[in-house]
C-alpha cells in the first residue's frame, strides 16, 4: 500500500510551506504546488523564457510599483525568482526530496492580482531523490534516483538556474537595461530568506542548508548571513533590489543600502 511519502512525493515541500505561513493560500504558488487542470489561464515558463509573454509580467511590475523600467523589472524578478525557488529549496533542505524546475514544467497564471503572478506546477513534474528516498523504490514516473547530495544538487542547479532562471535573466536585460549581479543577487537572498525563514520546520541548522545551497549555484558571495538582534541568523545583501528608487521609496530589511 502506499505511504503518504510515495503517493504524495511533494508531501514534504507543502508541508513546509504550510509551517512557514501558517496556510496553503499563498500569495504565488498554486495550493498544493500541483496544478490541477492547466487549461484555464495557466501557460508555460517557458513563456517568460521566451519572451512572448514578459512583457505582460513587466508592464504589471510598472503598474504596481510607478518606477523606472529598469527597477519596476528588478521587483518583478524579485518577487518571480523567490516563489520559483521556493519549492525546490524546500524539498532539498527539508527531505533532499527536489522538483525539478524546468520551464516546461512549471505553469504561470496572472488571474490573481495579489501577487505580479501566481506559480504552479505540472503533475509530471520530475522529482529527483536519494536512493535511501521511500520513492527511489516506488515505481513513479516522475521520480529521477540519483547517485548522491552532489548530483541531487547538481540536479537542482541545472533545472532551477541553468535551464529556467538564467535564460530568464537573458529575456529581462533584453527589454530592459540591468545587471545580472542585480537580479541574481535577489535569487540568492531570496532563497536565503526562504530558508531561514522555514527554519522551526526543517532538521539540521538553516544556516548551513542556506550556505550548501548557494555555494551550489554560485551565489554564496552575493548574500551573507550575519547576527540578528537575538544573534539569529539574517541575510544581508551585497546588491540592492532597486526599491529604494520608487516613487514611495523602500529600504529593505538587509538592504546593502543599510550598512554603507
Amino acid at each position: 500500500m502506499p505511504t503518504r511519502e510515495t503517493a504524495t512525493p511533494l508531501a514534504p515541500v507543502t508541508d513546509t510551506l504550510r509551517a512557514m505561513f501558517g496556510t496553503d493560500d499563498l500569495p504565488g504558488l498554486a495550493p498544493g504546488l500541483l496544478v490541477t487542470d492547466d487549461r484555464f489561464g495557466w501557460a508555460p515558463a517557458t513563456t517568460l523564457v521566451d519572451g512572448s509573454r514578459l512583457p505582460e509580467l513587466l508592464a504589471a511590475a510598472a503598474l504596481r510599483w510607478g518606477g523606472t523600467p529598469h527597477a519596476c523589472a528588478a521587483l518583478a524578478w524579485k518577487s518571480y525568482s523567490y516563489w520559483a525557488a521556493l519549492p525546490a529549496v524546500l524539498g532539498w533542505a527539508a527531505a533532499r526530496r527536489v522538483p525539478l524546475l524546468d520551464p516546461t514544467d512549471v505553469l504561470i497564471h496572472f488571474e490573481d492580482h495579489r501577487p505580479l503572478v501566481t506559480l504552479g506546477l505540472r503533475r509530471s513534474t520530475t522529482v529527483a531523490v536519494l536512493p535511501g528516498d521511500p520513492l527511489a523504490l516506488a515505481g513513479l514516473p516522475e521520480i529521477r534516483v540519483v547517485a548522491d547530495e552532489a548530483a541531487l544538487l547538481a540536479a537542482l542547479r541545472a533545472s532551477l538556474l541553468d535551464a529556467h532562471l538564467a535564460p530568464l535573466v537573458a529575456a529581462i536585460q533584453a527589454e530592459v537595461r540591468i545587471g545580472a549581479r542585480t537580479l541574481l543577487g535577489s535569487v540568492a537572498s531570496g532563497i536565503a530568506h526562504g530558508v531561514l525563514r522555514a527554519a522551526d520546520a526543517l532538521p539540521g541548522p538553516a544556516a548551513r542548508h542556506v550556505e550548501t545551497l548557494l555555494g551550489a549555484l554560485d551565489l554564496a558571495d552575493l548574500v551573507e548571513l550575519v547576527p540578528g538582534p537575538a544573534g539569529e541568523p539574517t541575510v544581508q545583501r551585497r546588491t540592492c533590489c532597486l526599491a529604494f528608487t520608487l516613487p514611495r521609496p523602500k529600504v529593505c530589511q538587509g538592504c546593502c543600502l543599510r550598512s554603507a
